[in-house]
């Protein structure tokens, strides 16, 4: 025991003096596990192997690790509170709107936190170091957001979205044209329907679906989600030319211009070939005078 108490000392003075600075706990562990492997080169005293040499010749005496994890966490359950929140260690944590109200149940690790809704793993944030601080995700409020447009320029999960940069400039283009074209509440609601499509695609998939929103002037979320479908190579067969109003700005009525963005229906046209046989049958009972 003081063996592994003076070793950590001596990592501490080694690796951490002057206390590192970093943004999060996996920054901070990248940095440490950076340092481990640096100390796999060092020589204790005047020792012929380095200690990652020995730790080698080492490993093959241990015994296996145990087939199951031990849980390293602390089981809380706390109550959903009105703004879709867990309080965990006077920290502030975002669930999905529709648990509000609900019991559910916590995971508090020291670098994560899970939120279970029974066996369903609901949220997972990093956890927070400062006392009262808030990891709020947007996805989470999406359904609220939907009837509440208005709420969304001030949202905290707005900006704390902005700075981990999940929210980005291209969201903030197409955000713009649609407010412009729709209105303030109706454009954000297509932004919201656009952050809907995160849940089932990646999010290089949807930027691209919205540069090419913007770049035809088209705020629609369905626009959005088939290019994005197209920029994740999914088979999408050929376009077909379709007129979709687009103002031009030329004020000479030429306000509608051609642009390419439905495919065609890949399924094959409807036949009627297997119901023939209930012709034949018709005829065949009338012939006998039966119906």
């Amino acid at each position: 025991k003081g063996g592994v108490e003076g070793e950590g000392g001596r990592f501490r003075r080694n690796h951490c003096v002057p206390m590192p600075r970093v943004d999060s706990i996996a920054e901070l562990n990248e940095l440490l596990a950076a340092a481990d492997a640096k100390d796999d080169h060092r020589r204790i005293g005047n020792r012929v192997h380095t200690v990652g040499h020995d730790w080698q010749q080492e490993r093959l005496l241990l015994r296996p690790l145990p087939a199951e994890p031990f849980p390293t966490w602390l089981s809380l359950t706390p109550r959903v509170d009105r703004q879709a929140r867990v309080t965990v260690r006077q920290c502030l944590y975002s669930v999905p709107a529709r648990l509000i109200g609900h019991t559910v149940r916590v995971q508090l690790g020291a670098a994560q936190l899970r939120v279970y809704d029974r066996t369903r793993l609901v949220a997972t944030h990093e956890r927070l170091l400062a006392r009262g601080g808030q990891s709020l995700i947007l996805d989470h409020y999406l359904e609220v957001l939907q009837r509440k447009p208005g709420a969304l320029p001030g949202a905290t999960a707005l900006q704390q979205a902005r700075n981990a940069g999940s929210f980005t400039a291209t969201h903030d283009a197409f955000w713009a044209m649609a407010r412009a074209q729709l209105g303030d509440s109706a454009g954000t609601r297509a932004l919201v329907e656009v952050l809907l499509l995160h849940r089932r695609m990646e999010p290089a998939q949807i930027e691209a679906g919205m540069r090419a929103a913007v770049r035809l002037g088209n705020p629609s979320p369905d626009m959005v989600a088939v290019e994005a479908r197209a920029a994740a190579g999914s088979p999408v067969p050929g376009p077909v030319p379709l007129i979709l109003p687009r103002r031009t700005g030329r004020g000479d009525g030429a306000d509608l211009a051609q642009v390419t963005v439905l495919p065609t229906d890949p399924r094959p046209l409807p036949a009627v070939d297997r119901y023939d046989s209930l012709l034949d049958l018709d005829q065949t009972t009338s012939a006998g005078g039966e119906r």
